[in-house]
């Protein structure tokens, strides 16, 4: 109708995602979507489902259940025309040791088809402030400078959603706050989608704009940080964290809509 603009559908859509590994559930009925622009923070201890979830939103791994669209098209479908428009970055993976940054970047512009790399790859390196470790042997460089070529490499396709894996983790709180701050600038200046997983709970306060809290596979918190405080009557998110953690805490339906929040 005339003066009606169209709703934009969400980055990313999962419904009733489940993966189930011999007698272990990891991923239970999930379900949350992600406008565009958001940086959504996963949340949860080791074993909650994080890794799992992320490896089937990159199409690493086929869930035993449920839907995942991306773009608005289903990832089984269309993995390679999604993933062209994504990419991810871990603090657990490494670039070949061998090769010189500028090698390594070259070698994933090829992959991903990038035109006038050089060019890319060069704005790049100075918008990370690593201009200057182009001819650096990757291996030999430090955990902060690891994490900036890896950021680096993430944006070489100009993704319009980005995933990262503790991408603060070992890393000193100067270079840690650095790579926060820029994550914020590349999401303002970009409009990038981003889900972040971490255990630093400074990172996911100052950058995210929403937490989904997972626990044995199952959503149990999502909102703004304020209101998962509110919903488990905690003063920071490294008390919840800790409360949840240590309890083993697994809420039911009515008892999340006791709490204010919203049911997994």
């Amino acid at each position: 109708m005339p003066g009606i603009e169209p709703i934009e559908r969400p980055v990313v859509e999962v419904v009733e995602l489940t993966k189930t590994f011999a007698n272990t559930t990891a991923v239970n009925r999930l379900s949350f979507t992600v406008p565009r622009g958001q940086i959504l923070g996963f949340l949860g201890a080791n074993g909650a489902g994080k890794t799992t979830a992320i490896q089937i939103l990159l199409g690493l791994i086929k869930p035993t259940s449920g839907v995942v669209r991306m773009f608005g098209q289903d990832m089984e479908q269309a993995r390679i025309a999604i993933l062209q428009r994504a990419n991810f970055t871990s603090a657990y993976t490494a670039l070949p040791g061998n090769l010189k940054v500028s090698e390594n970047l070259t070698v994933f512009a090829g992959l991903y088809g990038v035109r006038k790399a050089p060019e890319k790859i060069r704005a790049l390196l100075e918008l990370l402030e690593i201009g200057h470790l182009k001819n650096s042997l990757t291996g030999q460089l430090s955990s902060g400078e690891s994490t900036r070529v890896n950021l680096c490499k993430s944006l070489l396709n100009d993704p319009e959603l980005l995933l990262l894996d503790e991408p603060t983790a070992s890393l000193d709180p100067d270079i840690a706050d650095k790579v926060r701050k820029l994550l914020k600038r590349i999401q303002t200046e970009r409009g990038i989608t981003m889900i972040y997983t971490s255990h630093n709970m400074r990172d996911v306060e100052e950058i995210c704009d929403r937490i989904i809290f997972l626990q044995k596979g199952r959503k149990i918190a999502d909102g703004t940080g304020s209101q998962v405080l509110a919903q488990f009557q905690q003063k920071t998110l490294e008390d919840v964290f800790i409360h949840v953690s240590r309890s083993g805490e697994l809420l039911s339906e009515e008892e999340v809509k006791e709490r204010g929040g919203t049911p997994p």
